[in-house]
């Protein structure tokens, strides 16, 4: 509205002084892994649904960029995606995962995902596919930006930081990262950082003042 007033098309800015709201959702639902399990025992490897759906849940990428994902960016156990939205160049290794789905991939073209007339999908053309894939497997809740969410989870709940979650996603901002791993979960995280504390506890022990005079008392 603003550029629209600059540019002389409207007198004035109907937006000027209104508030923000908070919004309560939490977005695209964030695959779990017995819904992964799922789409896997119904799409099984050697399956374009499967392919679609392992590179994007061990890529971390946005579906824009997995319709362009060829075996021209796979090298040297690297997989190499340029953003389309961020214009980012990323490096990410392959996960064995995706190495097993990626050995039972026709090299015939060099772009990995295409439409049944052999043309590469578009984004949204790639997004109501694999959605329709999901509801062959039952998964009515799931979509292709699910996986992206269901990559950032599985990146906390194995310990990394948010710098590392980044290096794989290419979010710009900790805020991103963090709404995107808000699905960790919370057993596995909280049995973490409880397993961290009793590691430590009998060295805070050994270094006790109080311990130690009692035990020269005695």
């Amino acid at each position: 509205m603003g550029f629209a007033v600059d540019m002389d098309i409207i007198q004035r800015n109907p937006l000027t002084g209104l508030k923000g709201f908070k919004s309560s959702s939490e977005g695209f639902h964030t695959w779990t892994e017995e819904e992964i399990a799922a789409f896997e025992n119904r799409h099984p490897i050697g399956s374009k649904a499967r392919l679609a759906m392992t590179l994007m849940l061990c890529t971390g990428q946005r579906r824009s960029d997995a319709v362009r994902m060829g075996w021209q960016h796979v090298k040297d156990g690297l997989i190499t995606v340029r953003q389309q939205k961020t214009q980012a160049t990323l490096a990410i290794p392959l996960h064995p995962d995706l190495r097993v789905v990626l050995d039972q991939t026709p090299r015939a073209n060099l772009i990995f995902l295409l439409t049944e007339y052999s043309k590469p999908f578009t984004t949204n053309g790639f997004g109501n596919w694999l959605r329709a894939r999901c509801d062959e497997a039952g998964l009515p809740a799931c979509s292709s930006h699910g996986l992206r969410k269901a990559c950032a989870r599985r990146l906390a709940e194995a310990g990394c930081s948010n710098q590392e979650i980044k290096a794989i996603t290419g979010h710009e901002t900790e805020a991103e990262v963090t709404r995107y791993t808000k699905a960790a979960d919370q057993k596995k995280l909280a049995q973490h950082a409880m397993g961290k504390l009793i590691d430590i506890e009998p060295q805070q022990q050994s270094a006790n003042p109080s311990e130690k005079v009692r035990n020269s008392n005695g």
